[in-house]
């Protein structure tokens, strides 16, 4: 199959005049008097893998359902390929959704599975059936056709719904949490899996996921949500690299934030008391002395040493904790203001004394590696 004409590379975010393919404007969803979802706009273009992210009960999945036509939003406006969809039912709309329990049918094989919805619709049997050929070839189970669910592992289970979502060819795929009953090894390699299958589709599909690596790896742009509201939205480099919030950085990856005041703001340079001391920055526009801001440095942008560093930030500390990962290991260093510190740090084959417990160490990290956050 060709790829579509609007791929995720193309990036129609970026582009003046392109029209979004799902439009969300100030909706709304309350139940009772709490809004599980408060007066979001969002705009979700065609071909792109979008994830919604964010914790427990942040109202990501009230959004999708509100996509799907299982929930009716309180206030705003769904549109979806250019039409309201406020008076379209579920089952009217261009949309399928995924669930992660996958729903299979347990008495009916894959093949079944997969063709019911096209022969309720009335699609003829010789139809059908070459679609449901095509699709199981493409999700890498044509040679299962014939199994049951309870004979199939985890990942082939998952793609025996996924099989089924798209066969009917929506033009927007739903999916809530797809990959959360895999292993984290079978999570891992479904995710390029499912990747490469929309890549070649050309379906858009929105991913509801509460795990942020998997929103890494799967999209095209992420929404972050929390208490309702979407807090960011962003390609996943500008998530991690450049986070608009507090929230928003500590829930992408791991970090370190630290509190602190604004004490000169130059244009060249910026400096900051913090907990921890003084924190030079690269200089922010728009603030002033005083102001109360956030300091939020990736542990990877840290060093760590067994001697004192010339950067513009370096402190003393003791090693408290080493987590070795294989590829990186990851340190909890006690400064010696008390504050602890994460820093990590690829592994070297040839590091015959590696920093352990119990170290005096120096921390240290240039203005760059400082994302100053005003919220």
């Amino acid at each position: 199959m060709n790829k579509p004409d609007i791929a995720a590379e193309t990036k129609p975010w970026r582009q003046d005049g392109v029209k979004p393919f799902v439009r969300i404007s100030n909706v709304t969803k309350k139940f009772g008097d709490l809004a599980a979802v408060n007066d979001v706009s969002l705009d979700i273009f065609k071909g792109e893998l979008f994830c919604l992210l964010g914790g427990s009960g942040c109202g990501k999945s009230t959004l999708l359902r509100m996509l799907a036509g299982f929930e009716t939003p309180t206030s705003g406006k769904i549109e979806i390929d250019g039409q309201d969809m406020a008076s379209v039912a579920a089952n009217q709309r261009p949309t399928n959704m995924m669930f992660q329990s996958y729903a299979l049918f347990p008495h009916m094989s894959v093949e079944k599975n997969v063709i019911y919805g096209l022969l309720r619709e009335g699609v003829a049997k010789a139809e059908a059936n070459d679609r449901v050929a095509d699709m199981l070839r493409l999700v890498k189970l044509d040679g299962f056709a014939k199994r049951k669910p309870h004979q199939l592992s985890g990942g082939q289970q998952q793609r025996v719904a996924l099989a089924r979502s798209l066969i009917k060819q929506p033009k927007l795929l739903l999916l809530d949490e797809p990959l959360g009953a895999l292993d984290k090894k079978l999570r891992e390699e479904t995710q390029f899996e499912l990747i490469k299958i929309q890549e070649d589709l050309g379906v858009t599909f929105i991913v509801v996921t509460h795990d942020q690596e998997e929103a890494m790896t799967l999209s095209t742009r992420i929404g972050v949500m929390d208490a309702g509201k979407i807090e960011q939205v962003g390609e996943p480099r500008q998530i991690y690299e450049t986070p608009n919030s507090k929230y928003v950085a500590d829930f992408i990856g791991s970090v370190n934030v630290f509190d602190a005041s604004v004490e000169i703001a130059a244009p060249d340079m910026m400096r900051v008391q913090s907990a921890i001391g003084p924190i030079l920055t690269e200089p922010m526009a728009g603030l002033t002395a005083n102001q109360t801001v956030h300091i939020a440095v990736r542990p990877e942008r840290i060093h760590l040493s067994r001697d004192p560093a010339k950067a513009v930030n370096s402190m003393q500390g003791v090693v408290q904790e080493v987590a070795y990962l294989g590829n990186i290991s990851v340190f909890h260093v006690l400064l010696d203001g008390g504050r602890m510190v994460k820093v990590s740090a690829a592994n070297s084959l040839h590091d015959d004394n590696p920093i352990t417990w119990d170290e005096t160490v120096y921390v240290s990290w240039n203005a760059a590696a400082s994302t100053v956050l005003t919220r």
